[in-house]
């Protein structure tokens, strides 16, 4: 496989890229919008075919050149689905794979830096692409971001260190000058997160690191929301807000809480748009719920009832958004996300269904 480990010295960000050498296929992660035409003129140089733009997380320090890199050659920008981040043509989960040519890189969820982080992680040869999750002799803050001590210090012992212990450990950021170190080593050396730390010294640690405010966190935020592209410009027809309690998100994206949709889905029109397998899975699914796969959603609008809200619903609230803002581009008013997805109705203890529900009939209701 080849492999390039490419470095940003303003915000000390690491940004790999990877490449099957027979299909020439390749994936990049992390890239920095300033090193923009570094990255796209390596990729050139080495005659490679560019397949997905991958982001760790939404970063704070720096912007993402992920909407640059797939204008200039096609690719699939991916993120978390619990990133927030619906700019994104492929929102991915725990499990999922990311192939180019011979080679995938596994996904693993590993919040805790924020919501939404991810490791990518490569069985053969063995890497783990892991973000500000674990870094070397380190870890990311957690004090924005939905950070959670709690969160970080399981993501890291469940989904990192779970791997072999000569798992190479390639993270975001590194600002002593080290570009690699092993699951082995982070196990036993890392002073924050080795294998001998409990929780709560972890916990206690983290708290009083009373960290600075990143300096490029507003700027940053809101642009890695859209890619790192100039926010898209508002749908058609501007949101009717006044049905619900209805929020809008960092990323432009009306929201609902599922404490509202439960008290009130009677009255709503509910569209699930994650996979035909996912909704009849063990997860289930919102009683009276309609599944329309996010990719048939656009042929799909036009069965939709106009005269009722439209609430749409996925695992965490990354693909429901994208249908929210892909309806709202169709001229549908009243339409919502639930904020969180299946996973915050379940968390909540909210009724669920199993199986393929009755055929709907109400559409003019």
């Amino acid at each position: 496989m080849l492999f390039r480990q490419l470095f940003d010295p303003e915000t000390s960000t690491y940004t790999y890229l990877l490449a099957d050498e027979v299909s020439r296929e390749a994936v990049i992660i992390d890239p920095v919008q300033e090193q923009f035409e570094r990255d796209a003129s390596l990729i050139g140089e080495l005659g490679l075919r560019l397949m997905a733009v991958l982001d760790t997380h939404v970063h704070a320090d720096h912007v993402t050149a992920q909407g640059l890199l797939r204008k200039r050659f096609g690719a699939k920008s991916v993120m978390s689905e619990r990133s927030g981040a619906v700019c994104a043509d492929v929102l991915v989960k725990q499990g999922d794979r990311v192939e180019f040519g011979r080679h995938a890189l596994e996904v693993r969820e590993t919040p805790g830096h924020t919501s939404g982080c991810l490791t990518f992680v490569c069985h053969e040869p063995r890497m783990a692409f892991t973000g500000d999750a674990l870094l070397i002799r380190g870890c990311g803050r957690t004090d924005f971001q939905s950070g959670s001590s709690r969160a970080l210090y399981q993501s890291v012992r469940e989904r990192v260190f779970t791997l072999p212990d000569d798992t190479l450990i390639y993270p975001a950021h590194d600002y002593k000058g080290r570009t690699v170190s092993t699951v082995g080593e982070e196990k036993q050396h890392n002073p924050r997160l080795a294998a001998s730390r409990t929780l709560a010294e972890f916990s206690e640690l983290m708290a009083a690191l009373k960290l600075p405010y990143p300096r490029k966190m507003d700027a940053s935020v809101p642009a890695n929301l859209a890619c790192g592209l100039p926010a898209q410009q508002a749908p058609c027809q501007a949101p009717d807000l006044s049905w619900a309690p209805v929020a809008i998100s960092a990323a432009g994206v009306p929201e609902i809480t599922a404490d509202w949709v439960a008290a009130n889905g009677a009255g709503v029109w509910l569209v699930d748009v994650r996979e035909s397998d996912e909704f009849l899975g063990p997860f289930g699914h919102l009683p009276g719920a309609e599944s329309i796969p996010l990719a048939t959603l656009a042929a799909r609008a036009p069965s939709l009832p106009r005269e009722r809200p439209i609430v749409t619903i996925c695992r965490s609230g990354g693909r429901s958004g994208k249908a929210a803002l892909e309806l709202g581009s169709l001229h549908f008013a009243r339409v919502a996300s639930l904020r969180g997805g299946m996973l915050e109705w379940a968390e909540k203890k909210l009724p669920i269904e199993y199986g393929r529900p009755p055929q709907r009939t109400d559409r003019q209701g």
